[in-house]
């Protein structure tokens, strides 16, 4: 099987994509894709053996990756591993800054330690890796990054820290699209909301009921899939998106327009087969997270 975009075949072809946090989720569907349009995808991440595993899954669909480890979060390590790219492959044509990582806990109960290591990870490291690849190749051959946020609009309770973090992104999106833009390149972000993705298995078990349940809050009645957040990356990285810059696509269901005081309509069973809405699965690897495969 391969996996079944929407987009034209080859329309990547020659060009280098990096991905952080390619060995498992959004990353990874997302370094599949743009490996089956032609890229050469660079996963980077923490844990080589992850890494490994999806190179290997692409060069079995026929694809081309490598893949660096790094820790995004180490100034040092960013700069030698972006050098180390651009000096493999020649350049960097996309930056698809995935990588992230949050746990649940109210705010009076969240040390310093733990905010710090979030906010690292959510924003600084990103903001690292995007520097980085600007100054080592994007500013002398152009480029366009996606950066990874979330569903942050009206708080995100339980996860502070995340939410903070995720909207400093937007803000650096903005000003970077401004600063980069007389070089050629462009800065975009993506937003998805409720994703049935591979990290949801990080998750403690009494969570599951409640993930669960989340889809009667979503006005399309149902999770998104990987394959959906990454296409919508991929549009950013291609032709067609010349002229975005400085946006922040939400992939959302329209979850964040939910109000008190409005009843809710979520979509039946039946409407969400509608080919307007109906759940767009290209992924042909894609796992089913464990608390909605029982």
């Amino acid at each position: 099987m391969d996996y079944k975009s929407v987009f034209a075949p080859g329309l990547f072809a020659g060009k280098v994509v990096l991905i952080t946090g390619g060995g498992s989720g959004i990353g990874r569907c997302v370094a599949h894709e743009l490996a089956a349009l032609g890229a050469h995808t660079v996963l980077i991440g923490r844990k080589a053996a992850k890494l490994q595993t999806v190179v290997a899954e692409i060069a079995q669909d026929g694809g081309g990756a490598s893949f660096f480890v790094c820790d995004i979060r180490q100034e040092d390590v960013v700069k030698q591993t972006v050098a180390a790219v651009v000096t493999a492959q020649g350049r960097i044509d996309g930056l698809v800054n995935n990588a992230g990582g949050q746990y649940m806990m109210p705010l009076e109960a969240i040390s310093a330690k733990g905010w710090e290591t979030v906010i690292n990870t959510n924003l600084t490291g990103g903001f690292l890796m995007a520097r980085e690849c600007y100054l080592q190749s994007m500013n002398k051959n152009g480029g366009s990054i996606v950066n990874m946020v979330a569903d942050m609009w009206g708080s995100m309770p339980g996860m502070g820290h995340s939410g903070a973090a995720r909207a400093g992104m937007v803000s650096f999106t903005e000003t970077a699209a401004l600063e980069w833009a007389g070089r050629g390149v462009r800065v975009n972000a993506v937003a998805p909301g409720y994703i049935a993705s591979s990290g949801m298995d990080h998750y403690p078990p009494e969570m599951a009921p409640m993930l669960r349940e989340m889809t009667n809050t979503i006005p399309l009645g149902r999770f998104g899939t990987e394959a959906e957040v990454s296409a919508g990356i991929v549009f950013l990285l291609t032709p067609a998106a010349a002229f975005i810059s400085g946006s922040t696509l939400r992939i959302d269901g329209a979850r964040p327009q939910v109000r008190m005081g409005w009843p809710m309509r979520v979509a039946s069973a039946e409407a969400q087969q509608r080919d307007a809405i109906k759940p767009f699965n290209g992924f042909h690897r894609a796992r089913t997270p464990k608390v909605f495969s029982s």
